[in-house]
């Protein structure tokens, strides 16, 4: 009988989870296993046959002789840091104030979050198009020198440019994580520290914040893992230019695999990205689970 029902349960497990377990094989374990391989050979990406073992040499060219590759490595740090904490701070605030009792605040919410289903490429283009042609329309009319700036034509307007628009299409989602969290804290802990006299930013710093620790831990994973591996806007609004100034680490290694063909070269450069992704969103997540507190 316990055979049985031991068989059994194998049966229901192969049935529900067997499926997901041969796709995510397919298309994500043997792509990383492969991609692995290949971060040791010297191939093009064309030619199975002419893929070369090389051993460590790839890794070593990337640490001796690859100055782009650190240019870019710093640009995506840099980038990361900033949209991080701005998307991040305006999503919470955008929550705070959704969240309060106000008219029109489910059309409000959902215009902000509307730029998250817009796809990357798209976004991308339709602000290159506001950048180059929308912002000077409105500089030569008015005179106003931000307007009248080079957006997408200066290595500091170029990461400034990637920023606005990351945030601009990251923030609703956030926003979304924030509601659902602050929605869920007990009011009677609110009016509590409001009847001991707490102010309405003390209330929210003492008590909401401590409270929605696990969406601020999911908020900074996501923001922080989509910052690091931004590839989308960076190919249709600057293509990494003026020259490699604004070429985050994704496109770096999209330039090196596919457009210069040193394929066994991008996915050592992939590997290293993954390693280095990895490793700062265990990190962060480390650090804001031990801020954790229950209600």
């Amino acid at each position: 009988m316990g055979m049985r029902k031991r068989s059994s349960q194998w049966m229901q497990q192969l049935v529900f989870v067997g499926p997901g377990t041969i796709a995510f094989t397919i298309i994500v374990l043997i792509p990383f296993l492969l991609g692995f391989y290949y971060s040791f050979t010297e191939w093009n990406g064309l030619d199975l046959d002419k893929a070369k073992w090389v051993g460590l040499d790839n890794l070593q060219r990337i640490f001796t002789n690859d100055e782009k590759f650190w240019k870019s490595f710093w640009f995506t740090i840099r980038f990361t840091v900033v949209t991080v904490a701005a998307t991040n701070l305006f999503g919470f605030l955008l929550a705070l104030l959704l969240t309060r009792p106000m008219k029109g605040r489910n059309a409000l919410r959902t215009i902000f979050f509307m730029p998250n289903v817009i796809g990357g490429i798209l976004l991308g283009y339709i602000w290159q198009f506001i950048f180059t042609k929308g912002f000077k329309t409105i500089g030569e009319l008015t005179g106003i020198p931000l307007f009248e700036l080079s957006w997408l034509g200066t290595p500091q307007t170029g990461f400034w440019g990637l920023v606005i628009v990351f945030i601009w299409q990251t923030t609703g989602y956030m926003m979304i994580i924030y509601i659902a969290a602050i929605v869920g804290v007990p009011k009677d802990l609110m009016e509590a520290a409001t009847i001991d006299g707490a102010s309405y930013w003390q209330t929210i710093r003492k008590v909401t914040a401590p409270l929605i620790m696990p969406a601020i831990t999911v908020c900074l994973f996501l923001t922080t893992s989509n910052a690091f591996k931004m590839f989308d806007l960076n190919l249709s609004l600057t293509k990494g230019g003026p020259g490699t100034s604004t070429q985050s680490l994704a496109y770096n290694i999209y330039a090196e695999a596919l457009i210069n063909n040193r394929y066994g070269l991008g996915t050592a450069k992939a590997m290293l990205f993954f390693f280095a992704v990895s490793l700062i969103a265990v990190t962060q997540v480390w650090l804001t689970k031990r801020k954790e507190v229950e209600a």
